[in-house]
């Protein structure tokens, strides 16, 4: 996720520098703005940090202090900057360059969008509401209940974010005077998105950590007061690591709209005139190839997990006949090489998805330009749906279980709670694997759509 984030952070600060120099008569400053505007957000994330504190000792509370008090930090600092870089620019051609204050609005449309995105994506995760009560409820009735309604929580936790990213969209590109330049405004919007990705690591960071720490009190047998200190841990790390991973859909997603953008400016650059409609059949069958392309990804991805998980079962049962003192406590087991499986099987396993978008969109790209501007397009529409469900999903799977091991429904042992580690299982290749690694494909295709331009003009 940091390795994610990281990068979408990157790709949108050099797009949006492109953006700017190719589109504004002064280069060298739309060619700072973003890199001050990101550098002014990582003070204000320091700062943030020393809000994250609660007397009450609620620590999803505590957590949520510290990015609202950065993300107001970062809207104030932002329009001194703004107004400093951005006052009185003008367009390299014909037309009216958006004022500074508009693009201002751009970027705090982009902190609206962050903030939107982790209501709604807490909502959907969090044991505190219906979508994961009713997840918990539906285990009473069985295993497969309980899949059918995680699947249907993860369905509609798509729904709200597509609006939220739709009207922000809309709005920063309105703003910035639409057509051409508003693809700027939808740039400006990015980086104040990703302003606050500095504590959506640390965020993200916070589930591991708490789930091994719980992880570490089972195994060891410590005493029950340490699992209700770890376990109300855990089910918020669940929740934290869910709204991290919709805040980097929705980045990855309007990131991806910049670079295609950008894809378009380097063709025109290179003489190259294409539009890309959808009664031209080369745009119609790029865009199924984009379809196709993110369901084949998380296809392997999860096929991967299943492969992986199915060696360690067999070493382990391997490990329990030759070795009967385990069970005992008379022999110990051998942890090095069940860690060697799926560390070995996690590099092996990968190869071929990583090649997906690189080999397909060559392939299509020196086939036909407008296919390819139909794939890209078809990986980001296709690939945000496909990345929230999967996300949503398998934290409401997640934290169905933790619920109920809490005492809901019967609690640990129960046959709810059977029911509700199936559904977890299911959920953890969805949540931790394919749909986290959405993101980068889709950055992947576009910015290998980008570099492969001098091969198919």
């Amino acid at each position: 996720m940091a390795a994610d984030l990281f990068e979408t952070y990157a790709v949108t600060a050099v797009a949006v520098m492109l953006l700017g120099v190719l589109s504004f008569h002064d280069p060298t400053r739309v060619a700072l703005f973003p890199l001050v505007l990101g550098g002014v957000a990582i003070i204000a994330s320091i700062i943030g940090t020393f809000f994250v504190r609660s007397r009450a000792g609620n620590v999803e509370r505590a957590l949520y202090q510290g990015l609202i008090a950065s993300a107001v930090i970062a809207a104030a600092a932002f329009a001194p900057v703004t107004y400093w870089l951005m006052r009185g620019i003008s367009l390299d051609t014909v037309g009216h360059a958006p004022g500074w204050f508009k693009l201002y609005l751009c970027a705090l449309i982009g902190i609206a969008v962050t903030a939107f995105l982790f209501v709604i994506t807490d909502y959907y995760t969090s044991t505190r509401f219906s979508p994961v009560k009713k997840t918990s409820k539906a285990s009473l009735t069985g295993h497969a209940t309980n899949i059918i309604q995680g699947f249907a929580s993860g369905l509609q936790a798509t729904a709200l974010p597509a609006l939220v990213l739709v009207l922000g969209i809309l709005g920063s590109w309105k703003l910035a005077g639409g057509g051409t330049i508003g693809i700027y405004g939808i740039g400006v919007a990015v980086m104040g998105q990703l302003s606050l990705t500095g504590l959506i690591v640390a965020l993200d960071a916070f589930g591991p950590i708490t789930d091994n720490a719980g992880g570490i009190a089972e195994m060891a047998d410590l005493p029950e007061e340490v699992r209700n200190v770890t376990d109300p841990l855990d089910a918020v790390g669940n929740t934290t690591k869910a709204v991290t991973k919709g805040y980097a859909i929705g980045s990855a997603v309007l990131a991806a709209v910049v670079l295609f953008a950008g894809f378009q400016k380097e063709l025109l650059a290179k003489g190259k005139v294409v539009t890309f409609g959808i009664n031209q059949p080369p745009v119609l069958i790029g865009l199924i190839l984009g379809g196709l392309m993110v369901c084949l990804f998380a296809s392997l991805a999860i096929e991967a997990v299943g492969r992986a998980g199915g060696a360690v079962v067999e070493e382990v049962r391997r490990q329990f006949r030759e070795k009967p003192g385990i069970m005992e406590g008379t022999e110990q087991p051998d942890y090095a090489t069940a860690v060697d499986i799926v560390t070995r099987t996690a590099q092996r396993e990968m190869i071929l998805p990583a090649l997906l978008p690189i080999v397909m969109t060559v392939v299509v790209g020196l086939i036909d330009i407008q296919a390819l501007g139909g794939l890209l397009i078809g990986v980001i529409v296709v690939g945000f749906f496909f990345a929230v469900l999967m996300t949503a999903g398998g934290g409401a799977w997640d934290n169905a279980k933790k619920l109920i091991e809490d005492g809901a429904y019967g609690g640990k042992g129960s046959d709810a709670h059977a029911a509700s580690v199936t559904g977890d299982t299911v959920g953890d290749p969805f949540k931790d694997t394919a749909g986290p690694a959405i993101n980068p494909m889709i950055k992947v295709a576009n910015i290998v759509a980008i570099l492969i331009i001098p091969l198919i003009t």
